[in-house]
């Protein structure tokens, strides 16, 4: 689904996750990342993963300036994660996401 179409499915994500290769840092954030859209986005996200060993120009783009770093591109405003995303709450309340339940 593209950024258009997901603008138009009220409560669809859109994550960017920028990674630096199999770095152990990166497979942990990709790890918890899979993890937080099962439990707090299942169905309702669009996940994107960038290596940036692979696409420099796409992390100078988005400002990206430490690894491994999640962008929530949709819902806006854009917020910006930097770390493997392993203190989950943390990541709840920077994504301003509600938990399961709330």
């Amino acid at each position: 689904m593209d950024d258009d179409a997901a603008a138009d499915c009220p409560g669809h994500w859109n994550l960017r996750l920028y990674i630096a290769g199999r770095s152990p840092k990166s497979m942990i954030a990709l790890a918890n990342l899979k993890a937080l859209c099962e439990t707090h986005l299942a169905g309702r996200c669009t996940v994107e993963v960038i290596d940036v060993v692979e696409h420099p120009e796409m992390a100078r783009a988005d400002q990206v300036v430490a690894i491994p770093t999640l962008i929530r591109r949709l819902p806006e405003p854009i917020k910006k994660i930097i770390g493997d995303l392993s203190r989950q709450q943390r990541v709840l309340v920077g994504l301003d996401l509600q938990p399961v339940g709330s």
